[in-house]
């Protein structure tokens, strides 16, 4: 996508209370559903994330999610500096970090327990906002049983219906909605800030080797649906593993509650990209169904 400098930094300067020069943007990797760019200026550098202009409300709440994780003093994020739209694209100007691999996998583990700590009286989030690019509606629900089935498992299986899920999957996925009381009988969550999509590829560190996330999907719920995404596609240690639970163990039944709780974002990768994730979602509904038997 081709960045208009001029039309950008009088945008941006009309937002900012101290105005810049923009003297170079280059394009940078950083994600595959926005468009990234490195933007430097003569006193500052930014990230700058692009969609089309259909996609604001996205990056607006994107911003909103990462302000809301910044006031929790754990987890360091990129502050947002200024959204907005031109007429060929959306945008959100971020903080630039300098990132790198390695860093403290204690630190993210015990940083992201203290995040889980910060609750509130519902489950959900003041606005609905986006799964990748999917929209995931947030309702508030004081129950929480009500709020997965409803906000999550259902609204996904529906888009699956209209997205020609196999009939197998769409009849597990019926019957799971039927017995995921069985799930919760015991186990009774606090409505937890989680970071919503924590993958690995969401996460880093700074060059002072502190934890970094990035890319949230904010709301309130059980903080285990965040743990239970980071063994999805794999990518967290054992030291990871270890600090979470020595600063906040986990509840009885978790490992067959992960599996349930990942079963929302395989039937969102096959929403938004189709494939085999059909079976790897039909894969969990059996797994799942065979444990509450």
């Amino acid at each position: 996508m081709r960045i208009n400098v001029q039309v950008l930094e009088d945008q941006l300067n009309h937002k900012l209370a101290e105005p810049l020069h923009i003297e170079s943007i280059t394009s940078v990797a950083g994600g595959d559903i926005c468009e990234t760019f490195k933007v430097e200026c003569k006193t500052k550098t930014y990230f700058l994330k692009v969609h089309h202009p259909g996609m604001h409300t996205m990056l607006q709440g994107e911003a909103q999610n990462l302000r809301a994780l910044a006031e929790t003093r754990t987890l360091r994020v990129p502050l947002p500096v200024a959204h907005g739209q031109t007429g060929t694209y959306c945008y959100l100007l971020l903080e630039f970090l300098e990132l790198q691999p390695a860093g403290s996998d204690e630190t993210l583990g015990r940083l992201l327990a203290q995040l889980h700590q910060h609750t509130e009286s519902y489950y959900g989030w003041f606005e609905d906002n986006w799964i990748g690019t999917t929209p995931q509606p947030n309702t508030k629900n004081t129950d929480w049983v009500s709020f997965w089935r409803h906000r999550r498992l259902a609204y996904q299986l529906n888009l699956a219906k209209h997205n020609g899920a196999p009939r197998e999957l769409l009849e597990q996925g019926d019957c799971l909605l039927g017995d995921m009381d069985r799930l919760f009988e015991s186990h009774l969550p606090r409505p937890s800030l989680l970071h919503g999509d924590l993958w690995s590829g969401n996460f880093s560190f700074d060059k002072s080797a502190h934890p970094v996330v990035f890319d949230p999907a904010c709301y309130y719920g059980d903080r285990e649906t965040d743990l239970a995404m980071t063994e999805l596609f794999g990518g967290f240690s054992r030291e990871f593993y270890s600090a979470y639970a020595e600063s906040y163990p986990l509840d009885n039944g978790y490992q067959v509650r992960k599996d349930f709780y990942n079963l929302y974002h395989v039937l969102n990768h096959f929403n938004l990209f189709g494939g085999n994730y059909a079976r790897q979602a039909e894969n969990i509904c059996q797994l799942v169904l065979s444990e509450l038997k």
